[in-house]
């Protein structure tokens, strides 16, 4: 009989044969927990959600509007920069290219890069091009299912790699957020929690930029 080694191996080596799997990475079939410091209490009747920054307006949700905004559905590959990769992983959430396709968010003209506030004073970076792409979503649900508390409920930002999109900017998981509570317009790069400590803040999956 097969035993779950095999048929992971099988897995691992069909989504190389198809060119998902970036250099240095294995496949898993769990969802790690890894993030820094504990996890944080959350309490709905008064937490938000603030966009701010280089915007034409400050904007802010409470939960309850939050909640009510259009969702979407992504199925993505999503890699770690601790070397696992889990596979067709879906995401429910709102996107905030459409955000601002919409106008509910108006970046100044010189914005281009954004930087995610969460609980507990943690950051990261990203390019806006690539915050308004597809492959990235402020997600409140995984698997059909609120997220659980230890992967970011209510609300984290989500970066993966969507199969046959080679136009999209694919970065480590890290890129996204989990406890969001803000997603701050810049003009100008400022590294986030993780990029000052060391890691590198381009973080391309497909060049290994593990390290800066």
């Amino acid at each position: 009989m097969k035993n779950g080694a095999f048929f992971r191996k099988e897995e691992e080596n069909r989504v190389q044969t198809e060119g998902r799997l970036p250099p240095g990475q294995s496949l898993t079939n769990r969802l790690p927990v890894l993030h820094y410091g504990p996890v944080p209490k959350v309490d709905l009747g008064d937490w938000d959600f603030r966009i701010f920054g280089a915007v034409a307006e400050e904007k802010r949700w409470t939960w309850e509007t939050f909640r009510q905004l259009p969702r979407v559905k992504i199925i993505m590959d999503i890699h770690c920069v601790t070397r696992w990769s889990k596979f067709d992983t879906e995401w429910e959430g709102v996107s905030l290219g459409w955000m601002v396709r919409e106008g509910l968010v108006e970046p100044d003209p010189d914005a281009a890069f954004i930087l995610q506030h969460c609980e507990q004073g943690y950051t990261t970076n990203l390019p806006l091009e690539a915050a308004l792409a597809e492959n990235f979503l402020l997600a409140t649900h995984y698997n059909g299912e609120p997220l659980p508390l230890e992967h970011g409920y209510p609300l984290r930002a989500v970066v993966g790699a969507l199969p046959d999109r080679n136009d999209l900017k694919d970065v480590y998981f890290w890129k996204g957020g989990k406890w969001l509570r803000g997603i701050e317009f810049r003009t100008a790069d400022r590294m986030g929690f993780w990029e000052e400590a060391g890691y590198h803040n381009e973080a391309d999956i497909w060049k290994e930029q593990r390290v800066g």
